[in-house]
């Protein structure tokens, strides 16, 4: 059996090789659902689940949650912003760093705030 935290480092491993192979929209999805699977099993220790959603409205949630520390919402912001938008608006352009920021914060914050 897979533990999720076997596929998020099979997500981070894929970012990576995408990365390597100069394919910047793949980076970035799988960074999001690396992201998406941590805040899952960070949401799933709380009693109440106030949120939920696709990889999309985790970052969403993250970066409109005044509870995680700035560094952390302006990450989610920058990995949830589209490609079509990143002239105009936060782009990263380490999205594998960004994701790493995200799921770092949450493995070390299992009971900092409720969601």
């Amino acid at each position: 059996m897979t533990t999720q935290a076997e596929l998020i480092k099979r997500e981070l491993a894929a970012a990576e090789a995408a990365a390597k192979a100069s394919n910047g929209g793949r980076v970035r999805v799988c960074a999001r659902r690396a992201v998406a699977l941590a805040t899952e099993v960070w949401l799933a220790r709380f009693p109440v689940r106030k949120w939920g959603g696709d990889a999309m409205e985790h970052l969403r949630q993250i970066q409109q949650d005044s509870s995680f520390p700035l560094p952390i919402r302006e990450a989610a912001e920058r990995l949830s912003t589209s490609v079509t938008q990143q002239h105009t608006a936060p782009f990263t352009s380490d999205p594998i760093g960004d994701a790493r920021l995200i799921i770092a914060h949450l493995d070390a914050n299992p009971s900092g705030h409720a969601p």
